[in-house]
C-alpha cells in the first residue's frame, strides 16, 4: 500500500513538474491564488444564486433571512482583485526575484505531507488567532485594518477576502512564510495554500452543510462556518479561522 501511494505521489509530482517553467514564472503566484481562491468559491456562489429560489438550498443556510446580492457579490471581488493586482503582484515579483524557487525531483512521502500539512495549518491558526484578536481587542487596530472585513455581518463565500491591503498582505505573508520555516516540500507548500484557502473559504460561505470540515473533524475540534459566521454576527467570540483550542484556552469560544 505504501509503496502504491509513494508511487501515485511521484506520478502526481512529475506531472506538475512538466510545468516547471511555469511554476518558476513570477506570474504564477498570482495567477495560482487567485484562480484557485475563485475556483473554491464557485460553487458557494452558484448556492447563494439558487438559495432565494430553492427551499432544499435555503435549510442549509446559516442566517436563512439573509440573502447575498449581485452587487454585494461583485464588491467583494472586485476588492480580491485588486487586492491581488496592486498588492501580491509586486510582492511576488519581488520574492521572485530575491528567492528563486528550487523544485526536488523526489515526491514527498504520504505520512510526511500529512504532518508537514497539519503543522502549517496548525501554525497559521495560531499565528491567525493572535493577530485576529489583537484587531479586535485594540480599537485603533480594529478601526483602521480590520473593519472592513466586518461590513457584512452574515457571510458569505466572496466575503472572504474582503479585507485591506494590511489584513491581506500580513495574512498572506503567514501562509507564505510557514512552510519555508517548517521546510516542507514544494508540492506540501502547493497543497497547504490549496487547503487553507478552501477552509478560509468554506468558514465564510454561510451555509452549514451535511459534508462541512466541522462535521468531520470529531470532538468539537474545528468550528468552521458555524463558528466563524457567530463572529461575523457578535464581534467579540470565536478569533480563531478553524480550530478550537485557542478560543476555548481563551475563553473566546461561543456557539451562538
Amino acid at each position: 500500500y505504501s509503496k502504491i501511494t509513494m508511487f501515485g505521489l511521484q506520478y502526481i509530482w512529475d506531472s506538475i513538474l512538466q510545468y516547471e517553467a511555469v511554476l518558476r514564472s513570477p506570474y504564477f503566484p498570482v495567477l495560482f491564488s487567485i484562480t484557485v481562491y475563485l475556483s473554491f468559491c464557485l460553487p458557494f456562489v452558484v448556492l447563494d444564486a439558487l438559495s432565494p429560489r430553492v427551499a432544499l438550498i435555503r435549510r442549509y443556510k446559516i442566517q436563512q433571512k439573509t440573502s447575498v446580492s449581485c452587487t454585494m457579490m461583485w464588491s467583494c471581488l472586485a476588492l480580491s482583485l485588486y487586492n491581488h493586482a496592486v498588492y501580491i503582484f509586486p510582492l511576488s515579483v519581488l520574492h521572485w526575484y530575491w528567492r528563486p524557487v528550487s523544485y526536488t525531483a523526489m515526491a514527498p512521502g504520504l505520512l510526511r505531507v500529512i504532518w508537514d500539512l497539519a503543522a502549517c495549518l496548525l501554525l497559521f491558526d495560531f499565528q491567525y488567532f493572535v493577530w485576529h484578536l489583537l484587531h479586535h481587542k485594540v480599537p485603533w487596530l480594529y478601526r483602521t485594518f480590520h473593519k472592513v472585513h466586518h461590513k457584512y455581518t452574515s457571510t458569505f463565500a466572496l466575503a472572504t477576502e474582503y479585507s485591506g491591503a494590511w489584513e491581506t498582505l500580513s495574512l498572506g505573508f503567514f501562509a507564505a512564510v510557514n512552510p519555508m520555516l517548517l521546510g516542507v516540500h514544494p508540492m506540501t507548500e502547493m497543497l497547504f495554500h490549496m487547503l487553507n484557502m478552501w477552509l478560509s473559504v468554506e468558514d465564510h460561505c454561510g451555509y452549514d452543510l451535511p459534508w462541512a470540515t466541522h462535521r468531520l473533524v470529531p470532538f468539537g475540534l474545528y468550528g468552521g462556518a458555524l463558528h466563524h459566521d457567530v463572529h461575523h454576527q457578535k464581534f467579540k467570540s470565536n478569533y480563531a479561522p478553524y480550530f478550537t483550542h485557542w478560543d476555548k484556552l481563551f475563553g473566546t469560544l461561543h456557539s451562538e
